[in-house]
């Protein structure tokens, strides 16, 4: 059983949908062991609460840089044991020492499908106001592997949905999330707990179930 953790920022969506994923059985060889916040006011946290998932803060206030913070969180990770580190709205740019400590271990959600509308300063709603003024006729999520270039690791799920006429950028974030996020990452937690993700450079190929 390979021991999760979660890290998050601010309302936790993506994690209740992981928590409710787990709750119906689907993260099959997996376990959310634990819910890291870089703040401590974040909802998130009361959601791990209530689910009975220890909770802990690695506030990026308390440390000077985002290297600092980094490492404190690696050294972390390493003390709960973790296998799977997964970005759920965590608002942070890690430093390249925790892809050294979890290669090919760390995913992460983002809300369009890359390499469109990705990279630095495209997060939360931005993203949707790009894809909106690019006028894109459909958008969607992806999950990928974290590399230390930002949103430029090997892209392991995709899913797309319509753009419409007359979305607005919350209208669309909604979509994205319902039809999107909430299904791909608990689907790509599973699959790495049941080690059926093999990365071959930049391609993820899915291995069937033994």
């Amino acid at each position: 059983m390979k021991r999760i953790a979660v890290l998050v920022s601010g309302g936790g969506t993506n994690l209740q949908a992981l928590i409710d994923a787990q709750g119906r059985g689907e993260i099959i060889n997996g376990s959310i062991a634990a819910v890291v916040s870089s703040s401590p006011d974040a909802y998130a946290l009361e959601r791990a609460e209530k689910a009975g998932i220890p909770g802990y803060v690695i506030d990026r206030r308390d440390y000077s840089s985002n290297r600092a913070m980094t490492a404190a969180l690696v050294d972390k990770l390493r003390q709960l044991d973790i296998q799977l580190v997964v970005l759920a709205g965590f608002m942070t740019i890690l430093t390249e020492e925790m892809v050294r400590a979890f290669p090919n271990a760390i995913l992460n959600i983002h809300p369009a499908l890359i390499p469109s509308f990705a990279g630095p300063g495209c997060y939360g709603l931005h993203v949707h106001e790009k894809a909106l003024a690019y006028g894109v006729k459909l958008s969607g999520a992806t999950v990928h592997f974290v590399s230390p270039e930002c949103d430029g690791g090997p892209i392991v799920l995709q899913k797309a949905v319509e753009v419409l006429p007359d979305d607005t950028p919350e209208v669309l974030q909604r979509r994205i999330m319902e039809q999107c996020e909430w299904k791909l990452l608990p689907q790509a937690v599973s699959l790495f707990c049941q080690d059926r993700l093999k990365v071959e450079g930049r391609a993820v190929r899915i291995l069937d179930c033994l």
